[in-house]
């Protein structure tokens, strides 16, 4: 299974599932930033260093698509 790091996919869909109340608050601002705000909602954000780190903070709360 090939990782972010290795892609060459330009895009990620990202989807909440599951709350991100109760967790760190390092982590909720990660999600702010990636501009997601409730669950089940999906966001495309570019792929970047920036946007992917903050995407392996909170893999766990997220389903992530390349594109």
């Amino acid at each position: 299974m090939p990782t972010m790091a290795d892609s060459k996919a330009t895009e990620l869909r990202l989807t909440l599932v599951k709350s991100k109340y109760g967790r760190l608050k390092r982590h909720q601002d990660c999600l702010r930033g990636l501009g997601i705000r409730r669950i089940n909602q999906t966001v495309t954000v570019a792929n970047t260093p920036e946007n992917r780190g903050m995407v392996n903070a909170v893999s766990y709360l997220l389903r992530v698509e390349e594109l």
